[in-house]
C-alpha cells in the first residue's frame, strides 16, 4: 500500500480521517493522484470511502485529474455497492467532458443511483443529472422528468433540491452559448 493511502486508513466510516491532508498533498504534488485513485479499488471500505472523498475534493479544483480514469470511473468504480463511494462518484461525473455516447453511459449510472437505497446518493445523483443536462441540452427533457418525479416522491431534502434544480433549469440564463462536452 502506498504511503499516502495509509493516511486514509483507520477509524470508522463516520469520519473522513486525514482525507483533507491527503487532498492538500495531492494538490501540491499531482503525481500522488494515481496512488489515491488506486484506493478506490482497495479491499478496505474505509480506504475506498476516504479515497472517494479526497478524489472528489481534488477534482472539484482540478477536474482534469479524472480524465485518465474516466472509463474506470464509469465502468467499475461507479458500480460500487458502497454508498459513500457512490455519492462521491455522482459529484465527480459531471466534471468530466464526455462524448455523446459516453454521456448515455453516465446517464445510466445516474439513473441507477436515483434508485439507490441511500437518499444521499439519490440527492447527489439529482444534482449530477442537472449538471450533466447543463452540458448536454439534449438530456434536459429526461433530466426534468426524473427530477420532477423525485421532487414529488423523494425525501424532504430531495424535494427541496429537486425544486431548486428544476427552477434553475427553467431559468433563461441557464442555457450557455457554447455548452461544453458536445463532442
Amino acid at each position: 500500500m502506498h504511503e499516502i493511502l495509509s493516511k486514509l486508513d483507520g477509524g470508522d466510516r463516520r469520519s473522513i480521517g486525514r482525507s483533507n491532508e491527503v487532498v492538500a498533498e495531492v494538490l501540491a504534488d499531482p503525481g500522488l493522484f494515481d496512488a489515491v485513485f488506486s484506493g478506490l479499488l482497495s479491499a478496505s471500505p474505509i480506504i475506498r470511502m476516504r479515497s472517494a472523498d479526497a478524489i472528489e475534493k481534488i477534482s472539484a479544483r482540478r477536474p482534469e485529474h479524472l480524465l485518465p480514469y474516466k472509463n474506470l470511473l464509469v465502468e467499475r468504480i461507479s458500480r460500487s455497492d458502497q454508498k459513500e463511494v457512490r455519492w462521491h462518484v455522482a459529484q465527480m461525473l459531471p466534471r468530466i467532458e464526455w462524448t455523446r455516447d459516453e454521456r448515455q453511459q453516465v446517464l445510466g449510472v445516474l439513473l441507477d443511483y436515483l434508485n439507490d437505497t441511500s437518499s444521499i446518493v439519490k440527492t447527489f445523483a439529482m444534482q449530477a443529472l442537472a449538471d450533466l443536462a447543463r452540458q448536454a441540452p439534449e438530456m434536459r427533457p429526461a433530466a426534468r422528468v426524473h427530477l420532477r418525479d423525485l421532487t414529488v416522491r423523494g425525501t424532504p431534502a430531495m424535494k427541496s433540491r429537486g425544486r431548486k434544480l428544476l427552477d434553475e433549469m427553467e431559468s433563461p440564463s441557464e442555457v450557455p452559448e457554447n455548452p461544453p462536452g458536445l463532442s
